[in-house]
């Protein structure tokens, strides 16, 4: 979900702040054993966008004008060749129903209120149904459900596992449960609504007062439709989903959602069993066992039985939105739940405060939470020419007790294409961005659909802003539908530059998962080089992973117009850490084999002349 720009600011403000703490860490570090042996690489995907293959692109079209992708786009072939580029995970964003301006009442479903949705398609994240799917990505519509489940099925087949996302955050305005369980109720049923709080309504009021839609931008981009009238029938109001306690939200607010009370009183006290000292080092088990017999707000429960539900139908982890806006004593309730059902859930929660990741990791039981606010912000501003990457080791010394559990991106559907003007530009600019991203740490990777071929995201397709491949529209995505092409996912009318950077992507996604070294230590020889190698870049990066099997250096080129001839120096710290003595060695190039160089060492101490062109990166092994 787009986050409001204050919270931007602060988190920019707050990277940079941290970033730059080099003098007060420790400037090598041994990673601490992880759960896994290798890492983990999730492909996010649209899934109403992946096998869309109408190329009109109509701003605010509809389904017939610009088309719509559905579950069984998703083939054996499809499978295979994501699960060839080197994923472990899918995340299949976008599959619970959501409000959306189509009418699908033949099917039992009412319709929704344009007046209270953002796009045509509807955002994702104001979910109508949590225990159902999103009818346009079905074939037959009453078979949606089951037409999801066979996608499970065929993405475990290709051995691959699946994540959908949960958004306890907010809800819909209009929230029906068409096919819940047995004695489920849906969200607000037994709310007391004369009252602004009760610790177990499931939302918070404004009591005898009606909503009142906001001056939003016309919905539709003004085209007539018989719910399009500036009225939405709500009352008493709820507060809006991002904490707004107006009546008549802001057109910035997220009005088309309501927000979830999880016993957080309006003044900001907590209605509920806080966790006791210690449990930060308490495993999931222990956790489990703490809320065994603790009564906890409704919503809580609720959201417990949801995730569960889609446990039980094969769904292998969740990407939670928003997850600082709920407490972290619900989080320790609900994941300690679902590792006890499967305790090799993948749970992935978007988190922007840096002063409460350990919160969410420790308290929480989460696995991931997204690197944004540092990793991602500084590769940003690397690329744009807004900062040197030597605070990249910075950040790094500093998250080193979580940094497993930071999840590096470059790309997802909230933020601008890697390949847009505004972020780098083109695929190439951002290949180097790629492989530090990718090996700077024992943290999952993920990228998003169509950034493996360049996508840009420069469509107008209507609600959707320039530079994001919209999550708001039906549209469909060129670089990516060229390597669809037309069902054959074979890459068939991708560009000879197209195929070259997939085939990057495919090298480095599929050495990661292999290397030994990408999940034991970590040093930066950055500042080494940049103090006393003449020739040495400022657009240059260049650190070490190793273990026991493989010792890896990783030399970076952030310039896309400069080469560099250097000699690198290797310290003798590290060299005696990876038991090298005296003498004469080759590095060997992981990405394409075809560039090596020797390492000399003398004394103790390395030295390898480099010759790197623009935009290029090496991952050199020792052999």
């Amino acid at each position: 979900m787009f986050k409001k720009i204050a919270l931007i600011f602060f988190a920019g403000a707050l990277v940079l702040a941290v970033g730059c703490k080099t003098k007060d860490v420790k400037m090598n570090s041994e990673k601490k054993a992880t759960p896994t042996e290798h890492k983990k690489v999730v492909y996010q995907v649209f899934t109403r966008l992946f096998g869309n293959t109408n190329a009109n692109n109509k701003p605010w079209g509809t389904i017939e004008e610009n088309g719509v992708g559905k579950f069984n786009d998703f083939t054996d072939k499809a499978l295979h060749e994501i699960k060839d580029l080197g994923v472990t995970h899918i995340w299949y964003t976008g599959v619970p129903h959501h409000a959306l301006v189509r009418d699908y009442t033949a099917y039992g479903i009412s319709n929704d209120d344009p007046d209270v949705i953002k796009g045509r398609a509807g955002s994702p994240y104001a979910v109508k149904d949590y225990y159902n799917v999103n009818p346009d990505l079905a074939v037959n519509p009453a078979n949606r459900l089951a037409e999801f489940e066979a996608l499970i099925a065929r993405t475990h087949k290709a051995g691959m596992k699946v994540i959908i996302d949960i958004v306890p955050n907010h809800i819909a305005r209009k929230y029906e449960g068409k096919t819940n369980p047995k004695g489920v109720k849906d969200f607000g049923a037994d709310d007391d609504i004369s009252v602004e709080y009760k610790r177990d309504n499931n939302f918070y009021y404004i009591p005898n007062t009606r909503f009142e839609v906001p001056d939003a931008p016309k919905p539709l981009n003004g085209e007539n439709h018989p719910l399009a009238d500036g009225k939405f029938d709500e009352f008493p109001a709820k507060w809006t989903g991002n904490g707004s306690r107006m009546a008549k939200p802001d057109k910035n607010d997220w009005y088309e959602t309501v927000k979830v009370n999880y016993g957080i009183r309006p003044d900001g006290g907590k209605d509920f069993p806080e966790l006791p000292a210690g449990f930060d080092k308490k495993d999931y088990k222990e956790h489990f066992a703490f809320w065994a017999d603790k009564n906890v707000p409704n919503s809580w429960v609720k959201f417990k039985d949801i995730a569960l539900y889609w446990v039980a139908k094969g769904v292998d982890g969740f990407r939670y939105d928003m997850a600082e806006m709920v407490p972290y004593e619900f989080w320790s309730y609900m994941n300690s739940a679902i590792k006890m059902a499967n305790p090799d859930s993948f749970l992935m929660a978007e988190v922007y405060n840096p002063k409460e990741y350990r919160n969410y990791i420790h308290l929480g039981k989460m696995d991931y939470l997204y690197d944004k606010v540092e990793t991602y912000d500084k590769l940003k501003d690397v690329i744009q020419g807004r900062s040197w990457p030597d605070e990249i080791s910075g950040i790094q010394y500093n998250m080193m007790d979580i940094e497993h559990h930071m999840l590096h991106f470059l790309d997802n559907h909230d933020e601008q294409r890697i390949a847009s003007p505004e972020f780098a530009g083109s695929g190439e600019r951002g290949k180097p961005l790629m492989v530090v991203s990718t090996t700077l740490s024992s943290s999952p990777t993920m990228i998003y659909f169509g950034q493996e071929v360049g996508e840009p995201g420069k469509e107008d397709a209507g609600f959707g802003t320039h530079s994001r491949t919209s999550i708001f529209d039906y549209i469909g995505v060129p670089h990516h539908q060229r390597w669809m092409n037309n069902g054959k996912f074979d890459g068939g009318q991708l560009s000879s530059s197209e195929k070259e950077l997939r085939d990057f992507y495919k090298r480095l996604l599929n050495f990661s998962l292999k290397s030994s070294a990408l999940m034991g230590g970590y040093q930066e020889i950055q500042g080494a080089n940049r103090n006393i190698v003449q020739g040495y870049d400022k657009d240059l990066y260049t650190f070490a992973r190793w273990s026991k099997e493989e010792q890896l250096i990783v030399v970076a080129n952030f310039s896309s117009t400069i080469a560099s001839n250097y000699e690198m120096r290797v310290p003798a710290d590290l060299l005696e850490k990876w038991n090298v003595k005296d003498g004469t060695y080759t590095l060997v190039d992981q990405l394409y084999g075809k560039y090596k160089t020797e390492l000399k060492v003398t004394n103790g101490e390395g030295r390898a002349s480099i010759a790197i062109a623009p935009s290029e990166s090496f991952i050199l092994k020792l052999q």
